[in-house]
């Protein structure tokens, strides 16, 4: 008769996180049964618990199911065998013939934890904030900030057209040219507007001190575009003092390196664009590699393709005027994500403000 019995372990804040009540709940409600071998609790707020604990079902195939979904929740077999690699049958994200990893045999997931300090990053006790805490939201942000940027860490920015929009493009500026950026990613659109506010200060041809179309302003968009294409690109467009200001100028003269990913809407696109969907991935994919935050500025397809990509320990803040973005971005698995509802506009100057 075949083993009906498997011995887990995790380790970690598992009460602080409600990971153990977590691991028992899925075991009875899977319909099996569980005996907690060893438990030690840690003795002060760093110290992390340690869980031994077997796991029983009838049947194998409610064995198995029950050992998956402890899987992610960060339990792992107490003597791991090694993983099971198969080739690839054909072409695709691997070309034919490489071997991948198969099954959990072999794999171990490191689950989100709370913070123990609590009253220190308090704006993340709550999935999404509202805007009535913008202000605590940003301060304990900028705390964070403060501390990734002292320990030589590394802060990334996601950021759509709409921080020009809502006026927030001379903030994000701000923080790239005082240190407290240290990638960018994004589409075509932000570079764009960026640029054009900076040439025309306008955004779509709407002028952003005072709200109003501009005259003729349909046509800024796209002189923008043609300006930096004639220049040969953003780079060269800075270093001949065509571009002055803005996001793409600070990232250019303070060496903080940016990602433009394409897509099939883009108008122009910018020579920095990559319109490659696979070399855009693999940019994007190098540009948070060791990142401890990433900042994610309303841009939902780009915050949910960057979310895609980061390990659990990453911790991604998301701040949209729309609340369905960031529930999008948590139920798309990216269950680090935090976010902040309120007007990025309003978001990055009160950060801004704070970080100066």
């Amino acid at each position: 008769m075949p083993d009906l019995t498997r011995t887990l372990e995790a380790n970690g804040h598992l009460i602080d996180s409600g990971l153990m009540a977590a691991i028992m709940d899925t075991v009875i409600l899977g319909g099996g049964d569980f005996e907690i071998v060893e438990f030690d609790i840690g003795r002060t707020n760093e110290d992390p618990s340690r869980l031994v604990i077997n796991v029983s079902a009838p049947q194998q195939d409610r064995l198995d199911r029950l050992v998956g979904e402890l899987h992610r929740l960060g339990c792992f077999a107490a003597q791991p065998p090694d993983a099971t690699l198969k080739p690839a049958e054909r072409d695709g994200s691997v070309k034919a013939g490489e071997l991948v990893v198969c099954g959990y045999d072999g794999m171990r997931v490191v689950p989100e934890f709370k913070a123990r300090d609590r009253h220190e990053f308090s704006f993340m006790s709550a999935e999404i904030s509202s805007e009535r805490k913008v202000e605590l939201a940003v301060r304990d942000l900028a705390r964070m900030m403060r501390q990734i940027v002292e320990r030589k860490g590394k802060i990334v920015v996601v950021a759509g057209p709409v921080v020009v929009h809502t006026g927030g493009s001379d903030d994000l500026a701000v923080l790239i040219r005082t240190g407290y950026v240290h990638a960018l990613l994004g589409g075509n659109a932000i570079a764009v507007h960026d640029i054009e506010h900076a040439l025309y200060r306008t955004s779509l041809g709407v002028d952003l001190t005072t709200g109003r179309p501009v005259d003729a302003g349909h046509r800024n968009h796209m002189m923008a575009i043609n300006a930096v294409r004639t220049a040969g690109g953003i780079r060269p467009a800075v270093e001949s003092g065509l571009i002055t200001s803005g996001v793409m100028y600070e990232c250019v003269v303070n060496n903080v390196p940016f990602v433009l990913a394409g897509s099939l809407r883009d108008d122009g696109p910018l020579p920095e664009t990559i319109m490659d969907l696979y070399a855009a991935q693999a940019a994007y994919t190098k540009a948070i590699e060791g990142a401890d935050l990433v900042l994610m500025l309303a841009s939902m397809l780009h915050a949910i393709a960057t979310g895609n990509m980061l390990p659990a320990s990453v911790i991604t803040v998301c701040v949209d005027i729309n609340p369905a973005v960031v529930t999008k971005l948590n139920d798309r698995g990216s269950g680090q994500a935090l976010g902040i509802v309120t007007d990025v506009g309003l978001f990055l100057n009160l950060l801004a403000q704070e970080l100066e």
